[in-house]
């Protein structure tokens, strides 16, 4: 297997801990370039992480000959133009969710990719982490018997003003970068698994409104998919609530599993009166058991683990979601 050799587009906060780290870790990969706009910050990020080479212009990363595999991490406002530059060099591509501004742009980078024939994977990692795999094992063990619906709930309070000044948080929320609020954030995480345990959606729709007026972006979100094996989801995210809620409730005809996305490393099991759990550890590096997917995958020894058309139809289920009233 040849050693991918990784160059990072965007060396900010999400590349850290959660993935940068990782690339160094997996079998058969490398991190040898990054590149961020700021000079001084992307000096620091190398020297910190031991990475040989450091750019403020994506071309010359994407272009050097030693590069042979791209990991974009702005942003959503520039995931297109980053992705068709390194596409248009022949280099595979691995995209942060959410995969593009808005379905129009993910689509053009997904076709684009299959018209040049190369490798483009969305970075819908937590398919790759064993408590979301184990859920999907217990839905095909039928534990629960047949799936009739899910339901899921995302709750948090507004950001603060202090936040709201931050950079970190304040890109989130505005939707000429990011595409929405912080359901464009947060939400394909959770729409991405129950498309992946699902399957195709056959009718989406929804609602969406600023109920607190905090910011420009969409506060509230309501929405339903029928997916096209009969199986019902509906979803509730409000970012200007009380208190934190995370959870999804998956109900099947002999009982229910349930689970957090965010908040927890357990699955409780609860069939026929009888209650079981699972429990997982806490992964350093989120991304990694993804990005060494991606790697066998860019490497010829193993099948896409989120491909660009579906990385697209995530963000068709948003769209289509966050109907504004």
């Amino acid at each position: 297997m040849q050693t991918i050799n990784w160059g990072i587009i965007g060396c900010g906060d999400v590349t850290e801990i959660k993935s940068g780290p990782a690339f160094n870790k997996v079998p058969n990969s490398k991190l040898v370039a990054v590149m961020r706009r700021d000079a001084a910050k992307a000096e620091d990020y190398a020297k910190r992480h031991q990475v040989p080479r450091w750019y403020t212009d994506a071309d010359k990363l994407i272009n050097d000959p030693e590069v042979n595999a791209i990991y974009i991490a702005t942003p959503p406002d520039s995931h297109e133009v980053y992705a068709l530059a390194a596409i248009n060099a022949g280099k595979p591509v691995y995209v942060e969710k959410p995969m593009a501004l808005n379905y129009s742009t993910a689509k053009n980078i997904a076709a684009t990719a299959t018209a040049k024939g190369v490798k483009l994977v969305v970075a819908h990692y937590r398919r790759e982490q064993p408590i979301f795999k184990k859920i999907l094992e217990l839905i095909n063990d039928k534990a629960v018997g047949d799936v009739r619906l899910a339901r899921l709930e995302l709750y948090k309070p507004p950001l603060t003003a202090t936040e709201l000044s931050n950079n970190h948080h304040a890109w989130r929320v505005n939707p000429a970068i990011a595409g929405g609020g912080l359901f464009h954030d947060l939400a394909p995480h959770q729409l991405d698994l129950m498309y992946h345990f699902f399957g195709a959606a056959e009718k989406i729709n929804g609602i969406a409104c600023n109920q607190a007026g905090n910011y420009a972006a969409d506060d509230l979100v309501a929405g339903n998919i029928l997916f096209e094996n009969g199986i019902a989801f509906s979803g509730t995210w409000c970012f200007n609530a009380a208190a934190t809620t995370d959870n999804c409730e998956i109900i099947g005809s002999n009982g229910s599993i349930y689970f957090s996305v965010f908040g927890g490393n357990t699955i409780t099991v609860i069939a026929k009166a009888v209650v079981n759990t699972f429990s997982f550890e806490t992964l350093q590096h989120v991304q990694q058991p993804m990005i060494e997917k991606v790697v066998q995958y860019f490497s010829g020894e193993a099948a896409n683990p989120c491909t660009g058309e579906e990385g697209a139809e995530v963000m068709r289920m948003m769209e289509e979601m966050s109907y504004e009233l």
